[in-house]
């Protein structure tokens, strides 16, 4: 016998999973077009007050643990102004609502003042939430020696990280 009411529950729980994560999607991907024109603040605001960002370790501007938030305004200040440009393309959840873990792919390019293109590079985000609210992110890149090029390139250019002040 099929327990109508059973199956009504969690019909209607994967039809809320699948709302939650295109609402996040949707959020995410209009918080990256505003970084990529340059405006840090939305972004910034989804993370907690002491949330930590790390980053793979190297000779670069963005190397390292990124702990509160003045330390990740650093950092997407020098993303922005090395004028890299990313996307989000896919988005898996996992968790309660109130302790979420989120997967996204996001690809990013930077071009040269002159439009030809000086990195590119495909990184997969591992984010942990409490309430709404970014409290650990991870990346992982497909080609950490890309970053180390990147910064050369920007060095050669002039492009100076952007100064904490």
């Amino acid at each position: 016998m099929i327990r109508t009411p059973v199956l009504a529950g969690a019909g209607a729980a994967l039809a809320a999973r699948s709302g939650l994560r295109r609402l996040l999607l949707a959020r995410l991907r209009r918080d990256v077009t505003r970084l990529n024109a340059g405006d840090h603040d939305a972004l910034l605001a989804s993370y907690a007050e002491d949330a930590v960002l790390r980053f793979n370790d190297g000779d670069h501007r963005w190397a390292g643990e990124h702990r509160g938030k003045p330390a990740i305004e650093q950092f997407l200040r020098d993303f922005t102004g090395a004028g890299l440009q990313g996307e989000i393309s896919e988005l898996w959840i996992g968790g309660p609502p109130w302790a979420l873990t989120t997967v996204a792919r996001f690809d990013d390019v930077a071009l040269a003042p002159d439009g030809r293109q000086i990195y590119a590079n495909r990184i997969c985000l591992v984010v942990r939430t409490r309430w709404g609210k970014i409290v650990e992110q991870e990346d992982f890149f497909e080609d950490t020696g890309r970053i180390l090029a990147l910064e050369v390139s920007l060095r050669e250019l002039g492009i100076a990280p952007v100064d904490a002040g």
